[in-house]
């Protein structure tokens, strides 16, 4: 007899994204804006930081829980970009990169038939790993507000089955933030829901394009039942390295460790030193960023000059413009716009149902490549018959 695998894994579809970020290698002057990868190298100290971790024989098993040196300054880092207090001693852990943090973090609140509320379009990958813990994604559709949860939509959302609601901002893939009265509102919507845990991924909270940052694990109120999720990769274009921050109240990080420890034992001693080192300086971080002001910029002045409908990001290095009025879905537009224009970008219904009618563009490219996707984008939509959104 064959062996039938376990519904909630057979039921998981392979990422789009990677579908698409394959694909591109099929043609030589492809221009590839899909994966959230920096274009970025690593800063020269850190990685001489790796090489001195390796000379210096750092390659054993660390803690479960990282270096304390790391977690040290990871506590400072979190304090000053976040305004969120930690015991580096029992309340943070280093993780192999963000991705572990999200699945320890679901592996240990989430049981069977549970549901996790998540502001839609959402990053792919939370999907999968909420549905291998046998619970369900409640996508709540942010589209007409720009892509901005509110407590309206939670009401509407809400189920007894809620066990967990799990924001990330600045967002993937609309690169939509929230203001203080954004999150105020939550935040008191949280009040009144005592039962629900709250995941705050916070892994492009260093490239916020206004202002500062808002966490949500920084009010009081429901900092006992919040866990924060951050790290290095994209700040710090360290996203090979795999370092990751998974930060909670004692209570819940006592759970999450028992979880942590028998996943991955710990993350990579060599990354951890290079980390460490990272965390000494925001200067490239922050000139990234800047340059990912520009490049969004660019962008979105570009696409409202062809007539695209296109919402301003305010964080993270992904656009998300609306291709509805050309006819097609978001699959068929990519795989078109591949196959005639060499171009590769995601489709958004890799994103949720609610990212179907957009497509997601990385802005982690070099403004030379931005200009010729421009450029060959707008030849592309030229023949096209549009129509009303």
């Amino acid at each position: 007899m064959e062996y039938q695998f376990p519904s909630n894994v057979r039921s998981v579809r392979p990422s789009l994204i990677r579908e698409f970020s394959n694909n591109v290698k099929q043609y030589k002057d492809a221009i590839d804006l899909t994966l959230g990868q920096p274009d970025f190298p690593t800063p020269e100290r850190v990685k001489q930081a790796g090489i001195k971790a390796i000379l210096e024989n750092h390659t054993g098993y660390t803690k479960n829980d990282g270096i304390a040196e790391l977690r040290q300054a990871a506590a400072k880092y979190l304090k000053e970009q976040s305004h969120v207090t930690y015991d580096p001693e029992w309340e943070i852990m280093v993780t192999c990169g963000a991705t572990e943090a999200v699945d320890v973090a679901f592996r240990t609140i989430l049981s069977g038939g549970d549901d996790v509320l998540i502001p839609a379009p959402a990053y792919a990958g939370y999907e999968p790993l909420i549905r291998f813990c046998g619970a369900v994604p409640k996508y709540i559709d942010t589209r007409d507000n720009d892509f901005i949860l509110t407590a309206e939509m939670l009401d509407q959302a809400y189920t007894p089955y809620s066990r967990c609601l799990l924001l990330t901002y600045p967002n993937n893939p609309t690169g939509a933030t929230l203001n203080k009265a954004q999150m105020d509102e939550i935040v008191a919507w949280l009040e009144k829901h005592p039962d629900i845990y709250v995941i705050t991924d916070e892994i492009y909270s260093a490239l916020t394009f206004e202002g500062s940052h808002i966490s949500i694990a920084s009010y009081p109120s429901i900092w006992s039942r919040c866990i924060l999720i951050s790290g290095v990769s994209k700040a710090y274009s360290m996203t090979g390295w795999r370092i990751g921050f998974l930060c909670a109240p004692i209570k819940i990080s006592d759970e999450l460790y028992k979880v942590h420890q028998m996943e991955v034992t710990c993350a990579t001693s060599i990354s951890q030193y290079a980390a460490l080192e990272a965390l000494k300086s925001d200067v490239e971080s922050k000139e990234m960023c800047r340059e990912y002001v520009k490049r969004s910029t660019y962008l979105y002045e570009e696409l409202k000059k062809m007539g695209i409908s296109v919402s301003r990001p305010k964080g993270a290095f992904y656009i998300f413009p609306s291709i509805k009025k050309f006819g097609l879905s978001s699959y068929d537009f990519c795989t078109k716009l591949l196959k005639e224009a060499h171009i590769g970008c995601v489709p958004g219904n890799a994103f949720s149902t609610y990212g179907e009618g957009y497509i997601r563009i990385s802005t982690a490219s070099s403004m030379e490549q931005l200009k010729e996707f421009a450029d060959r984008f707008r030849r592309f939509i030229s023949g096209f018959e549009t129509k009303e959104e």
